[in-house]
């Protein structure tokens, strides 16, 4: 390896692509070519260094596997930093076990995070858990031990286990000041950021309150029976029922965790639960129906009783009656929740993330790009979306699960 290719390679591992470039820019052979697509990924421009490590990868050699791999792993970075989820994770392996093979450590560790992080992305965190039990983050450099910090602390805050993401990025925080790398260290400041904004929001006894993540910890630990509306879930201390495939059953809930200790009149939880201004004998007798059901799946958890003018909920054990929301909430809020991490998403990705159709969400991005809340970006299979993100709420990513779109 000549001395260009070393300079601009110490430049990339310090975070100065620009000066990897002053090297490299005019390099067509494939070590210039791969540094130069390391070096346009680090600058942001992903489609062109997505093709310039294509090339590199092509034009080394077949005795040249590693530096192959390499450019495999390189790839598979910037398809995660562009969204692009789809990318075949059996490549990606592949190429790790190269590299793991031919004693390269630190890079083979480095495919095994992107493999983490793309699974906590599309909400597969046990997965993800696996797979980062499998690294011992002691043995590599700096940069590598903020990747492993952040991974960490992204499990610990969808698993809402506040404590232990705090101390992950602590952690990473110490390794980049080690690294001195300026785009790990500002990545490392927006994730510290996520611990003291809002990421829910607590209606109880009709007064509204926004929660931090540590707040909501506390109260899915405490005695309070919780109707949680970021994941569709209803629970108390001891029990959980999910009621995320169960929509009507689910709008009953939280209509009658809202009103509580008081009831709802029935006209009004036809409304809620069917979406019908007006209730006629028809709705008033599928509303039976249901609220039977309801107390059916509750019935370890609370008993919904008949008023004279409707129905309300009482706990068994809980002394308190709770719903947590999301900070925000309007139609596609769980697209825009994605799009709220500032990153251009494709179409494919987000229903990937979300677990529904591509056309469903596509559908929801057509109705939000009419009202201005989103806007795309190129054309075809290059077309991105994107959202400014809410100023002073974090994203309900870091609750525990991709939620559903009923």
């Amino acid at each position: 390896m000549d001395s260009l290719i070393t300079a601009a390679a110490r430049a990339l591992a310090a975070g100065d692509p620009l000066g990897a470039l002053k090297r490299v820019a005019l390099r067509d052979d494939a070590p210039g070519l791969a540094l130069r697509g390391i070096a346009m990924a680090q600058l942001g421009d992903l489609v062109r260094a997505k093709a310039l490590l294509r090339r590199a990868a092509r034009a080394f050699g077949p005795k040249e596997a590693v530096a192959r791999a390499r450019c495999v792993v390189a790839e598979a970075d910037v398809a995660l930093a562009a969204r692009d989820l789809g990318w075949p994770a059996t490549a990606l392996d592949a190429a790790r076990a190269t590299l793991a093979e031919h004693g390269d450590r630190v890079n083979a560790a480095y495919a095994r995070y992107l493999e983490a992080r793309r699974l906590l992305l599309i909400g597969r965190i046990d997965e993800a858990e696996r797979a980062l039990a499998e690294l011992d983050p002691v043995a590599f450099p700096p940069a590598s031990r903020i990747v492993h910090e952040l991974v960490v602390a992204g499990i610990a805050m969808r698993r809402l286990r506040t404590k232990a993401a705090g101390a992950a990025l602590a952690r990473a925080a110490r390794a980049a000041r080690a690294a001195r790398i300026p785009a790990l260290t500002a990545e490392v400041e927006r994730a510290c950021l996520v611990l003291n904004t809002p990421a829910a929001r607590l209606m109880a006894s009709g007064e509204e309150r926004l929660l931090l993540l540590e707040e909501v910890e506390a109260l899915l630990a405490s005695n309070a029976f919780v109707v949680d509306a970021c994941r569709h879930v209803v629970r108390d201390a001891g029990t959980v029922v999910s009621l995320a495939t169960r929509p009507v059953l689910f709008a009953l809930a939280r209509a009658l965790g809202e009103a509580w200790p008081g009831d709802v009149p029935r006209d009004t939880l036809v409304a809620r639960a069917f979406g019908s201004k007006l209730a006629d004998e028809s709705h008033r007798a599928r509303l039976r129906v249901e609220v039977g059901r309801l107390r059916t799946v509750l019935r370890t958890l609370a008993v919904v009783s008949a008023t004279k003018r409707g129905f309300a909920l009482a706990p068994h054990r809980a002394r308190e009656v709770v719903v947590l929301t999301r900070p925000v909430e309007e139609e596609h809020a769980a697209v825009l929740a994605f799009l709220a991490d500032g990153e251009s998403w494709s179409s494919s990705a987000l229903a990937l993330a979300l677990g529904t159709s591509q056309r469903t969400v596509q559908r929801a991005l057509d109705s939000l790009a009419a009202t201005g809340k989103v806007q795309a970006l190129g054309r075809g299979r290059a077309r991105r979306w994107t959202t400014p993100p809410v100023p002073g709420f974090t994203t309900t990513l870091l609750l525990p699960a991709p939620l559903p779109i009923d």
